[in-house]
């Protein structure tokens, strides 16, 4: 006899869950997740889970350290009530730029999540657009590592006029995203050479690649203060391009990200709702659901078909 499938939510993603439920045809199932008057997570699941096939949805945004104490106590609680099989559904995945030792004495953060996650009793993990794709390697779990180039693409080439369109990458280490849209529209890349001084700062330096009289669409996996976008925007301006699009999975938007794009030259801001945007909009913004990729993610995991078409 198959698992029951069973979706829940901690506190970080509930409308994108009830989303997925829907194309899905499955209700989120009843928990409890408060606080106790001190802040510390209390956790309640409210109906029987037992032998069933639960996914758990929980972005890992802000404030990222409660929604991680979440998504653990949620794992832990279903662990302890039988549930067949635990996938974390995690579409944005925190502490993902801390993946390396860049300084001495420094931790390596997306390690330490990725522990704790693996070690409390997640059997499986399904992400969207890791910042750095070897993070994966840091569980000792199997991880979906979906991509939202195809939902970002599929906006575009529906709503958007493009004019001899180039896809532009805002470094060097984005230049793979950049290409396979580039694929998808038929036209060239850019690249931005940058250095940044220090964190959430970004100085940009140069362009490579032929953006003069053309439409730049800017692609990147987040934007947070918007640093980066904003500067990339302005340089692909002075240097001759007819107009500025950014496209990006994770919407951090902290701190004057918005006021700094409402203001730059980017005509739109193009993104997932991998991190709920209700409170963060904003003229030029444009978001787009990556709910039915997660849904179909989850049904393919639950009847053990494969997942690999959905990586691109």
């Amino acid at each position: 006899m198959s698992r029951q499938l069973k979706l829940l939510t901690g506190t970080a993603n509930r409308p994108l869950a009830e989303e997925v439920a829907g194309y899905l045809g499955v209700p989120v199932a009843d928990m409890l997740v408060t606080k106790f008057s001190d802040g510390e997570v209390r956790v309640k699941i409210n109906e029987s889970i037992r032998g069933a096939d639960v996914y758990v949805f929980q972005s890992l945004s802000h404030p990222a350290n409660q929604h991680i104490m979440e998504l653990l106590l949620i794992v832990d609680a279903l662990r302890r009530s039988s549930a067949g099989r635990i996938t974390a559904v995690i579409p944005y995945f925190a502490y993902a730029r801390q993946d390396r030792q860049d300084k001495p004495r420094t931790p390596i953060s997306a390690r330490v999540v990725a522990d704790i996650i693996s070690v409390v009793g997640t059997e499986r993990v399904v992400t969207v657009d890791l910042h750095s794709p070897q993070i994966q390697g840091f569980f000792s779990i199997p991880v979906d590592h979906l991509s939202a180039m195809p939902v970002l693409y599929d906006y575009l080439r529906k709503n958007v006029i493009l004019e001899d369109p180039v896809v532009v990458s805002p470094d060097a280490g984005g230049v793979e995203r950049a290409r396979q849209l580039a694929n998808k529209l038929g036209c060239g890349i850019a690249i931005i050479y940058k250095r940044r001084p220090e964190p959430n700062r970004a100085k940009v330096l140069d362009v490579v690649g032929n953006i003069e009289g053309k439409d730049a669409i800017i692609i990147d996996d987040l934007i947070d203060t918007a640093g980066t976008m904003v500067s990339a925007s302005e340089m692909l301006i002075s240097r001759g391009a007819r107009k500025v699009i950014a496209c990006a999975t994770h919407g951090v938007l902290s701190g004057p990200a918005i006021e700094r794009l409402t203001n730059s030259p980017i005509e739109q801001v193009i993104l997932t709702n991998t991190i709920p945007l209700e409170d963060k909009t904003f003229s030029k913004l444009k978001v787009v659901s990556i709910a039915p990729l997660i849904a179909e993610a989850i049904k393919r995991i639950h009847v053990e078909e494969s997942v690999s078409s959905l990586f691109a």
